[in-house]
């Protein structure tokens, strides 16, 4: 019996929710402000300063539909097509007509140049790449990538102005993630394809044998950490120019392809860390593959490509930090009333980004957000961000540079409500590496 695929992109919820409200919406932003991510004028924050509490970015329109965080910048996307962008823009991931502008209008929103023809419904971004869907599921990408990011074709590392992946003609894509040199996107049909750099299997098997990275994903974490503090400063650089010698020949998949494991099988949602990727099925199946030197993975099963995580409940919506996985899972109707959902998460945990203890590298359960009713998660470098149905959102993680919005410093080891944001009606919350996005109902 063929099993139907269920709305549960995070994605999709937000993007529903958001659209119910007609009247107008800010964007609000709080964390580290060194590359500009965060909208805000100087004259506030003071050049690169930090802001430790949600705070409007100024001159958007107020129909703001969506937003995404990159890396170190930021975008969003308005119900009228058009999509703005403002943060680090030494890659042009900005879409500024290919002016790589001073420093200091970094922090401006501006229009993304080139898309007017586009009707821009959705958009997402790496650190170096910025990309778009158009209403007719066309995917259109900008920035530059030594690592097949864009997947324009081969040896094709920069686009000074949103370009069309052709690859993809005739795909209507609805959701794309990216990591640090990888990306996949998922298609209304449920198809995934993949592209970019593809070491330790982090896009599948596409065609090709998989390699392990040169740089650490091959590394036992406890000896790389042992050895580096054991020798000199001279020593560990060498292992990294070593690791950075042999990226030379590192394997890129310059254009999109279909993945060959999830041939027959219907794509739900998608999520990419920084060097792994989940993928869930729309059979309740949550996949992982790439890098597992943090336990991102979740599971047992060490061989690289796409395998079962090591979870025995339901999942119905993903989200991932740089080496951390976080998933949205269904509450049997028994346990719990109806709505509810619980929250799991495994992988890197330096700064309580888990926001639970237990071993790392194995799914486990979020207590303190059990009998919330969860509709999206987003992890950062080193924090982590949740939205309920109710509009309220829970962060926990990592506290410099505010990036918790807390109006301190220090970090949490468990879930926080964001209580400066009580009484708004929070229709989405994303995070980038260090700073974070929520946009609000007027």
């Amino acid at each position: 019996m063929r099993l139907l695929r269920r709305p549960v992109s995070s994605y999709s919820n937000v993007f529903s929710r958001s659209m119910s409200s007609s009247c107008g919406r800010t964007v609000m932003s709080f964390g580290d402000g060194n590359q500009g991510a965060l909208g805000l004028p100087t004259s506030l924050t003071g050049i690169g300063g930090d802001t430790y509490e949600p705070t409007p970015v100024p001159g958007l329109p107020a129909d703001v539909s969506s937003v995404s965080a990159g890396h170190y910048h930021s975008l969003a996307v308005t119900s009228g097509g058009a999509l703005w962008a403002w943060g680090r823009n030494n890659e042009a991931q900005l879409g500024r007509g290919g002016v790589l502008e001073s420093r200091d209008t970094w922090n401006l929103p501006k229009r993304v140049e080139g898309l007017d023809q586009v009707n821009v419904c959705a958009a997402f971004a790496s650190g170096v790449v910025s990309s778009a869907i158009g209403d007719d599921g066309s995917l259109w990408v900008w920035g530059k990538s030594k690592r097949g990011q864009l997947g324009l074709g081969k040896d094709v590392m920069e686009a000074m102005v949103p370009s069309r992946v052709e690859a993809l003609a005739g795909e209507k894509i609805v959701k794309v993630s990216f990591g640090w040199g990888h990306a996949i996107a998922q298609t209304e049909d449920g198809k995934l394809f993949g592209w970019g750099y593809s070491a330790d299997g982090r896009i599948g098997k596409l065609g090709k044998a998989l390699e392990s990275s040169p740089l650490d994903s091959s590394i036992d974490t406890s000896e790389r950490n042992q050895e580096i503090s054991t020798s000199t400063i001279e020593a560990a650089e060498k292992l990294v120019l070593e690791g950075m010698e042999k990226e030379k020949d590192m394997p890129i998949i310059w254009e999109p392809c279909l993945i060959e494991e999830l041939s027959g099988v219907e794509v739900a949602d998608i999520a990419c860390g920084l060097d792994h990727s989940l993928v869930l099925c729309g059979n309740g199946i949550l996949l992982s593959c790439g890098s597992n030197v943090y336990g991102q993975l979740g599971r047992e099963k060490k061989d690289m490509g796409m395998f079962p995580v090591d979870i025995n409940v339901r999942p119905i919506s993903l989200g991932s930090g740089l080496g951390h996985s976080l998933v949205i899972c269904e509450v049997p109707s028994s346990d719990a009333t109806e709505g509810a959902t619980s929250l799991f998460s495994w992988g890197w945990n330096q700064s309580s980004q888990l926001g639970r203890a237990g071993p790392e590298n194995a799914p486990l359960l979020v207590e303190r957000l059990e009998g919330e009713s969860l509709v999206s998660v987003s992890g950062g470098r080193v924090h982590s961000m949740s939205l309920t149905s109710e509009g309220e959102v829970w962060i926990w993680g990592c506290g410099k540079n505010g990036r918790l919005g807390l109006g301190s410093s220090c970090d949490e080891t468990e879930p926080m409500l964001l209580d400066s944001l009580e009484g708004c009606e929070v229709l989405q919350a994303v995070s980038g590496f260090d700073h974070n996005l929520v946009l609000v109902a007027e």
